[in-house]
């Protein structure tokens, strides 16, 4: 619903509002559509991609160096393969989506320059969601409270706020890569002024599409991984 309506709203064919109501619609009226839609299965097949290799370099590496099965891992394999699967899903995703809901539905390829900007901001996401939260958890842990620490640990406090915060920076090379390949030719004071005047409201919807992803996500995700691996180990 997010990837869409932010696309639509930039490429003119529809505001964010508008676009995020109509997709809503469709998942109340029509359920059926939306779920075995094409949209869903690229969604669904990026963000599987990407928590399957997380695990795996995780179980690997604590394997490799004699670690319980429970470890997570925070180092420069994790990124580079998390990064690479990302990578290569969220790209072939962006560029469908692109075509699907740009200004035109036409088969046109997406420029390199809009593939190099969509680089940097999914590297961006990776390392803030897959290699931030564990190195800044216990600095959280020892800045919060004991009251805080009852409800929420400082390792689910650094999952959801590292990838929201990240949004703010990722959002504007979004929005560029966005522009690039809805309007060619622009000068560019023309494509700044775009994405300025849209970086708010779509930095705050991003953050509504991460913070599932990899907030909820990978606090979900590292709780039933550790869950089921420690009774491997018993």
């Amino acid at each position: 619903m997010i990837d869409r309506g932010i696309i639509e709203n930039a490429s003119g064919r529809n505001t964010l509002g508008a676009s995020l109501k109509g997709s809503l619609q469709q998942i109340l009226f029509r359920p059926h559509r939306f779920f075995f839609s094409k949209p869903f299965a690229l969604i669904y097949t990026l963000y599987f991609g990407t928590y399957l290799t997380a695990n795996t370099i995780d179980t690997a590496s604590s394997t490799v160096s004699d670690k319980p099965a429970s470890t997570t891992t925070a180092g420069t394999p994790k990124f580079l393969a998390t990064s690479s699967s990302n990578l290569a899903l969220c790209l072939y995703k962006d560029n469908r989506f692109t075509q699907l809901f740009g200004a035109t539905t036409s088969s046109r390829p997406v420029p390199l320059s809009t593939f190099a900007l969509f680089t940097v901001r999914d590297c961006l996401t990776i390392f803030a969601s897959f290699n931030l939260p564990p190195l800044l958890a216990l600095r959280l842990e020892q800045h919060m409270s004991e009251e805080v620490r009852r409800y929420v640990s400082g390792a689910s406090a650094a999952q959801f706020l590292t990838p929201a915060a990240v949004q703010l920076v990722s959002t504007p090379l979004h929005l560029l890569g966005l522009d690039l390949y809805n309007r060619e030719g622009m000068r560019w004071q023309e494509r700044v002024a775009r994405v300025t005047r849209d970086w708010g409201k779509s930095a705050f919807a991003r953050m509504g599409r991460i913070i599932p992803a990899f907030g909820v996500g990978g606090v979900v995700n590292t709780k039933v991984r550790k869950g089921l691996m420690e009774k491997l180990e018993g």
